[in-house]
């Protein structure tokens, strides 16, 4: 990075801090803090929604997977695009709420205080585990782009992840959710900056270093990196990766996202509860996703423009997370345009979007459900203001520490990700069933917790757990050797590895040779190369597989197939093995029916865990509130009345139109599909029913415009 990067740094904290202290002055009490007054409009709205849902380590992740396995790693971030048209459901949701918290939401649908604290505390480690996933992108994007590793002998994260948090304390705790949406708007621009301004120089690079260009135009490097690339990194379902993303993986992922997503704490805000109405409400969480989705795209083809014109680079070679970081630098640095710090501050704007929501939605958590219910219930708008901005930081600080001091980037996004179980089904039948109770709710999130994540760990720790050969079952492995022609791309990755290679032999970097792995085929453009891909080998039972009890792992060979310019080899490895990691629990379920997963693919497995995982809290939820005693029907009646009145973008006037709908619950009886019945489900409108078609039509549009664009330039 050159003087003129880093002076375009700095202006972007500095402006970030500006805006923190400008809304710090329109701060007047928690609704002002925490909702910005539910003043905001479908551009804040679409923004904010398009910032809190965007995080740093998604391009890093979608540059990373397109990298080592095509167009079809897109889907490493793409799996939420069919969810998107939920959202002009459940839009309308959080914005007659009416609450500041959703933490606030349990406790009145449940008549439990307790429940908000325990979804308090849920929000806490989720937003740590899932931020922290975010700084330690930052940190892998920097290092590269920055051309350093270290300062004065200290690893550059230990120096970049603090200072970051720190901005992001600033302008978030003085100025609450209005600066959060200002900034998100700035930022939301810098993110679109982030996923599209690779393109247009990456495909010039493409025609400067290959092409001629005095006789050939920016579009040629679309052709110039398809005869670059060979032609099966250009499938979306099919290519190296088809097996990680097939279809029915991708609608078992869609399924469990929905069901957890809802109850994502940051949701009351961006999801549609600080707008002014609905429409606000709908048109900016749709509208902020489907931005999203767009970028994604661009990170998809940054990625295979990178492939195509950097193939050869030893350092993404070493770390392919470094995709994003090296592009730029090698891209944009030899401008001397700046363009290096914008890229830097683009992927700044995708984290510190992300962190600022968070950070004042748990805020809201601790200072709602635990200070004001518990310890101070009549203090003062500038009381509970304060507390917000004293504990906002938690989250910042918390995310900062698991990012420094835990190295599994997926494990920590997994935890994250799969946290939202403990209070997804009490969301969801409480939002539709009457019957629904806080003993129930109790019941369901302690036995999610049970099953889901303690007992895992406790069965690992029992002795001659990990020895029992009863519990060392892998799935076969499958190994595919592929005969075509060698590829430009192809030629620079040997060339790659084998220097990097060299480096690590020569200064004995035992971790380094283990990371650059098997050596890639060495050959000439249009030589035939045999390209080998595994599959397999997955232990059923434990998260960090298994290995031999002494000595080299041992295969005994099950089948040899031959079809076409494709060798497939079936494996299964046999011997004494030891596990590892938590206990899969939710596959005993299966051992026990006598199902035979040998030949079950990841995409299997990992489709495997949804019907545990979202349907036992569901089938425990409901069992126990049909023997257990419903809440009043005083709350009950309010509820729903309340859920089902429209909200009035005038606060008086809505204040006025809920009364009259406490008053008169029995209004809405008409209007429900099952009158009379305990089930609290609603006649769509036609607004709710075409606007959810025409999302659904967008995702299509989406999927086909990833295609064309990446077909652009093909033979």
């Amino acid at each position: 990075m050159n003087l003129i990067d880093y002076f375009v740094l700095a202006a972007y904290f500095i402006v970030m801090i500006v805006i923190g202290i400008w809304a710090m002055r329109r701060v007047k009490g928690q609704e002002d803090y925490f909702m910005g007054g539910r003043g905001f409009g479908k551009l804040l709205q679409t923004f904010a929604a398009f910032g809190a849902g965007t995080g740093a380590h998604e391009p890093v992740t979608v540059g990373r997977t397109c990298w080592t396995s095509g167009l079809s790693g897109v889907w490493s971030a793409l799996m939420w695009l069919f969810v998107t048209p939920i959202y002009w459901i459940t839009a309308v949701w959080y914005r007659r709420m009416r609450h500041l918290t959703l933490g606030d939401w349990y406790v009145e649908r449940y008549e439990s205080k307790g429940l908000g604290a325990a979804y308090s505390l849920f929000a806490i480690v989720f937003y740590m585990y899932y931020l922290s996933t975010m700084f330690t992108a930052i940190a892998s994007f920097a290092a590269p782009l920055m051309g350093i590793d270290q300062v004065g002998g200290v690893d550059l994260k230990y120096i970049l992840v603090p200072s970051i948090a720190v901005i992001v304390i600033l302008y978030g705790v003085l100025g609450g959710l209005t600066a959060a949406y200002w900034t998100d708007l700035i930022q939301g621009i810098f993110i679109i900056l982030l996923s599209v301004l690779l393109i247009p120089f990456g495909l010039n690079a493409l025609v400067k270093e290959f092409g001629d260009p005095e006789t050939m135009g920016i579009l040629d490097g679309f052709r110039i990196m398809h005869e670059r690339v060979s032609p099966d990194f250009f499938g979306l379902f099919t290519g190296p990766s088809a097996g990680e993303f097939p279809p029915q993986y991708i609608v078992s992922l869609t399924l469990l996202v929905l069901v957890g997503i809802v109850v994502q704490p940051h949701f009351i805000a961006t999801g549609g509860g600080s707008a002014k109405s609905e429409d606000e409400a709908r048109i900016g969480l749709v509208v902020g996703n489907f931005l999203k989705r767009l970028c994604t795209v661009g990170w998809a083809l940054t990625a295979l423009i990178a492939l195509a014109l950097l193939a050869g680079n030893a350092s993404i070679a070493e770390n392919p997370d470094r995709v994003w970081g090296v592009a730029a630098r090698e891209i944009l640095g030899p401008l001397n345009l700046g363009l290096v710090g914008l890229m830097l501050a683009c992927l700044l704007a995708a984290m510190m979007s992300s962190a600022d929501t968070y950070m004042i939605v748990t805020s809201a958590l601790i200072t709602r459900n635990v200070f004001a219910a518990y310890i101070n219930p009549n203090a003062s708008e500038k009381t509970y203001v304060l507390v917000a901005r004293l504990t906002g930081l938690i989250i910042i600080v918390g995310a900062t520490v698991v990012s420094l001091t835990m190295s599994d980037v997926f494990g920590q996004f997994k935890l994250a990700v799969e946290l939202p179980i403990l209070f997804a089904a009490p969301f969801w039948i409480g939002m539709y069933w009457r019957r629904a109770n806080r003993t129930a709710v109790w019941l369901t999130v302690a036995f999610s917790l049970s099953f889901f994540f303690i007992l895992p760990e406790v069965i690992s720790k029992v002795p001659g757990m990990r020895e029992n050969q009863s519990f060392s079952q892998t799935t076969d492995v499958i190994t595919k050797t592929i005969t075509r022609p060698a590829t430009a791309a192809d030629v620079a990755k040997h060339e790659a590895w084998a220097n990097a290679m060299t480096d690590a032999q020569k200064n004995e970097d035992a971790d380094l040779i283990k990371k650059l792995g098997p050596e890639p085929p060495n050959a000439e453009v249009g030589e035939n190369i045999e390209v080998i891909l595994k599959s397999g080998g997955r232990s059923l039972f434990w998260s960090g597989g298994v290995s031999p009890a002494e000595g080299e792992p041992v295969f005994e060979t099950l089948e040899e197939t031959t079809g076409g310019d494709t060798v497939t080899l079936v494996e299964h490895q046999t011997g004494e093995l030891i596990g590892s990691g938590s206990f899969n629990v939710d596959f005993l379920i299966y051992h026990w029916m006598g199902i035979d997963l040998n030949r079950a693919s990841k995409a299997t497995l990992e489709t495997l865990r949804l019907p545990t995982r979202v349907l036992l809290p569901f089938l425990v939820l409901i069992l126990v509130s049909l023997f257990t005693k419903p809440n009043s029907k005083e709350a009950l009646d309010r509820y729903y009345a309340k859920m089902k009145t429209v909200v009035k973008a005038d606060h008086l006037e809505d204040v006025a139109e809920l009364e009259r709908s406490y008053a008169d619950p029995s209004q809405f009886e008409s209007r429900k599909l099952f009158p009379g019945s305990s089930l609290e489900f609603t006649r769509p409108r036609p607004k709710d029913i075409l606007g959810f078609l025409a999302a659904v039509a967008v995702c299509f549009v989406v999927v086909g415009f990833l295609v064309w664009l990446a077909g652009i330039g093909a033979n």
